[in-house]
């Protein structure tokens, strides 16, 4: 079952990404960003609600607050993802975002955590995989600065948007990348005192505290109105993310074959990429994807080592 649940992963974390480019997109809606973490607030809230009244999952304020840090960079997390989704490509935003794992593994290198798992040459190889992925999302940065505007604005007629040079384009995915590598490390800092499924539904109740705050701050204090068929998008993707999440769990569980399943969900990037091509007609030039694939490749590399 694990190979299913890693396949699971995949696909609905990839549906997350392109379901919640649809629903951050929108130039005209300058909230779109906070409505989406609204939408994942609700979808994890009401799993979390599931897990405690129905699962047996305890939760108490101890696990609440000592999780709160984890939870907030998260959060944060996202929320800079979800906004840079307004202006950059998600062919190119997910790969970047994704290299969090590469700044994890950077982390344990630098604090010596590494050493109890990693050894020998794994060590050498995961040293190998990170530098692909700061040479991919390094070459990303130059080729998009680089990129001649008639070029770029050739290449994205077919998508029906047009963004532009802009070095906020690329620091927003990238402070995803950074402030999810931070919490990936506190997070197996924290996990030493409490258990996963508990802070899980922490981190979901959190959420849900932070959806609610949103939804406060647009519909109430700057009065804006929230449209159905321009919430659907955003529903979907928390949905997606939130299963995601449940799938991941369950495929990592079986420890004889994780080495095998992190690479699988690891490279969900990849899906996101090929969906953005195919369903929002997102259209990148070779050298774009030149250094997606040096990204995918160390993410897929440091998968293997789970890191």
């Amino acid at each position: 079952m694990w190979f299913w649940f890693a396949i699971i992963a995949l696909l609905c974390w990839s549906g997350s990404d392109i379901f919640s480019k649809i629903g951050c997109r929108d130039a005209r809606d300058p909230h779109s960003h906070l409505k989406m973490v609204t939408a994942v607030g609700v979808v994890m809230g009401l799993h979390a609600a599931y897990e405690i009244f129905i699962g047996g999952t305890e939760i108490s304020w101890y696990v609440i607050w000592t999780y709160l840090p984890v939870s907030l960079l998260y959060i944060v997390s996202m929320a800079m993802g979800y906004i840079g989704l307004r202006y950059i490509e998600l062919s190119i935003s997910s790969p970047i975002c994704n290299s969090s794992g590469a700044l994890v593994a950077v982390l344990c290198l630098i604090t010596g955590t590494l050493d109890d798992s990693i050894v020998g040459g794994m060590r050498v190889a995961v040293i190998g995989a990170v530098a692909l992925v700061c040479a991919g999302v390094i070459g990303l940065g130059i080729v998009e600065a680089r990129e001649d505007d008639e070029l770029r604005a050739k290449r994205q007629e077919a998508s029906n948007y047009r963004y532009t040079k802009s070095w906020l384009a690329l620091c927003l995915p990238v402070a995803y990348c950074i402030l999810d590598a931070a919490g990936t490390f506190a997070d197996s800092l924290v996990l030493t005192k409490l258990s996963e499924d508990s802070a899980n539904c922490a981190y979901e109740l959190t959420f849900l505290f932070v959806g609610i705050l949103c939804f406060v701050y647009v519909a109430i204090i700057r009065k804006e109105k929230f449209f159905p068929k321009m919430e659907i998008p955003k529903y979907i993707g928390a949905t997606f993310e939130t299963a995601g999440q449940f799938a991941y769990i369950y495929a990592i569980a079986d420890e004889a074959h994780v080495a095998l399943s992190a690479p699988i969900i690891s490279a969900y990037c990849v899906a996101s990429v090929v969906w953005s091509r195919l369903f929002l007609k997102e259209k990148l030039s070779w050298k774009h994807y030149t250094m997606i694939a040096l990204v995918v490749m160390g993410i897929v590399l440091l998968g293997v080592f789970d890191i």
